[in-house]
Parts: C-alpha cells; sequence; structure tokens
C-alpha cells in the first residue's frame, strides 16, 4: 500500500513539475524585471519559455526586458510570439519606453505591421473615428505618465524642476482628456471592447481613474453598470471602487491603493476593510492575491500585523489630509 501511494505522488510530482516550475521562472523574471536587472530577467524568461509560450503578457514582458538589455533579437522573437499569442495593445507597444531601442531597427515596422493586419481582421466592425479618437487620448494618458516616472525613478525619487514641469504637463494633458471623455460618456454611455476594441475602451476608465473626486463618484454608477453589461472590466472598477472609497474617507475594498509614509518612505496597504477575506473579493474581480501586489511594492503581506497596524494607518492618512 505504501509503494502505492510513494508512486501516486511519484506521478502527480512529474505532472506538476512543469507548470510550477513555469510559475516559478516567471516569477522570478518578474521580479528581476522589476528591480530594473533586465539580463537575468532575459535568463528567467527563456528559461520558462522552454516550458511553454502561451501568454502574451509575458511575452511581452520579456521582449521588454531583452530589449532593455540589448538583446534585440529576443526582443523581436518574444514580441511576435506576444502578438500571435493575442497581443492586441498597438497603441501601447508604439509608446512603451522599454521598447524604444527597436524602433531604430528594420524589423519594427514589420512587426507592427504584422500587428495591424491581425487587428484589421479582428476590428472590421469597429466605430473606426471613435477608436481613433480614444486611442489618441490613451496614448497621451499613458505616454506622459511613462515620461513621468522615466524621470521621477532617474532623479532618485526626488523631486526637481525637470519632474515638476512634467507633473503640470500631465495635469494638464489629464484636464483636456476628462473633456472628451465625459463629452464621450455623456452622449455614447460607457463604450464596451465590442464597439471600439478593449485599448480604447480602457481609455474611459483611465481618465476617469485620473480625474478629481467628483468626476469620479459621478461616473462610478456608470461604470458599474458598463460591468453588469460586459462592457468594462471588474478589476478596473475594483481600483476605482478603492479610489473613491479612500477619497471619500472610507476603507478600500480590494486593496488595489498603496500608499507611502513621508516619513519612513516605506509602502504600505491603504485601509482595507476586511482584510481576512480580501483575497476572496480580490479573485471575483479577476485579481491575484494580495500578497502578491505587496511583494511588488516591497510589502510583507501579513493579514495578522496588518490589522494590528491599522488604526496606526488611519491616523496616517487623516494626518496627512490635515
Amino acid at each position: 500500500m505504501k509503494k502505492t501511494i510513494t508512486f501516486f505522488f511519484i506521478v502527480m510530482n512529474c505532472f506538476l513539475s512543469p507548470a510550477q516550475n513555469y510559475k516559478e521562472w516567471i516569477r522570478k523574471a518578474d521580479s528581476c524585471y522589476a528591480k530594473e536587472n533586465y539580463k537575468t530577467s532575459v535568463d528567467y524568461y527563456e528559461k520558462a519559455f522552454k516550458i511553454e509560450q502561451k501568454s502574451a503578457a509575458h511575452l511581452y514582458k520579456a521582449s521588454c526586458s531583452a530589449s532593455m538589455s540589448s538583446e534585440k533579437k529576443k526582443a523581436f522573437k518574444w514580441l511576435n510570439l506576444a502578438i500571435d499569442n493575442g497581443y492586441k495593445s498597438i497603441a501601447y507597444l508604439q509608446f512603451d519606453w522599454d521598447l524604444k531601442s527597436l524602433h531604430s531597427d528594420k524589423q519594427w515596422k514589420k512587426t507592427i505591421d504584422h500587428l495591424q493586419k491581425k487587428l484589421d481582421v479582428l476590428e472590421v466592425n469597429y466605430d473606426k473615428p471613435l477608436q481613433k479618437e480614444l486611442l489618441a487620448i490613451y496614448t497621451e494618458d499613458q505616454g506622459i505618465r511613462q515620461e513621468f516616472m522615466r524621470v521621477y525613478k532617474a532623479n532618485g525619487l526626488t523631486v526637481n524642476k525637470k519632474v515638476d514641469s512634467i507633473g503640470k504637463v500631465m495635469q494638464f494633458k489629464d484636464s483636456i482628456n476628462l473633456i472628451k471623455v465625459m463629452k464621450i460618456l455623456d452622449e455614447k454611455g460607457w463604450i464596451g471592447s465590442d464597439v471600439v476594441g478593449a485599448e480604447a475602451s480602457q481609455t474611459l476608465y483611465l481618465v476617469i481613474q485620473h480625474a478629481d473626486l467628483v468626476y469620479q463618484q459621478k461616473y462610478l454608477p456608470m461604470m458599474r453598470e458598463a460591468v453588469k453589461k460586459g462592457n468594462a472590466k471588474p478589476a478596473n472598477l475594483a481600483y476605482l471602487e478603492d479610489r473613491v472609497a479612500l477619497r471619500e474617507g472610507g476603507k478600500q475594498i480590494y486593496g488595489s491603493q498603496i500608499y507611502t509614509n513621508p516619513s519612513t518612505k516605506k509602502n504600505f496597504i491603504a485601509p482595507l476593510e476586511d482584510p481576512d477575506n480580501v483575497d476572496k473579493r480580490r479573485a471575483e474581480v479577476g485579481l491575484g492575491p494580495l500578497s502578491d501586489v505587496a511583494l511588488k511594492s516591497n510589502i510583507v503581506w501579513n493579514v495578522e500585523e496588518y490589522k494590528k497596524e491599522l488604526p496606526e494607518l488611519i491616523e496616517l492618512i487623516n494626518k496627512k489630509k490635515q
């Protein structure tokens, strides 16, 4: 009997190991990517892709790592594989700073054309003028934020004139984009991906997410209805719900918002309702465990310790508002 049980576990391990190894290599690759250790990140992605090459998101990030470590051949290979596996965000791809080094290569245009041909087939019935308008707003919204974060990090996370200048440009662009998006929402409602594509539809959420509280409160009910109809992502709604709740002086529900302690400069999960069941709520909207998010922000997630610290975190935020 013992031999049978032992044999069973050996067989099960043979089936489970590839998937487990893949996830582990990807986790290590993502961790190195986040720390800007691109060369090591590429090595880990390579190990993962020897097991499988199915995730467009993983392949895309691997391409970014390869681009940043000047390994163009791998970057183009993985980028095209990402496209073949369903990557569709053509606007983001073209301003993503991590891929800038590829733009001067003759393969770049071929890759863009490769993606565009796939999109032309998928988007034949889309509202093209509206899609074009929204993608232009998307590029403005995300492009300036990429530039802001690049300069912010390059200056050792200290605010200087250049950072402040880009911040003001970002605020100005946000105000213009908000006017455009409000007009679309008021006239057409929350446009889904079936009309303009996922990336263009995402623009509506992004602009409202960056807006002042009064506008977030105005359009939050509309986004809730859009999620029910399948015109917006539940995960995006979770982020907006959390941001509004915290801005109104309450607690977040999904743990999407991370703050920084101005004194210690350490990150922390903003005040959270019912921490014990947060992962259950996150899973319901398609978000991964909070521990994964915490790890990326150098936070050690321990729910029991967090509950003890919660009163102190609330007090810290209240002082910041004063």
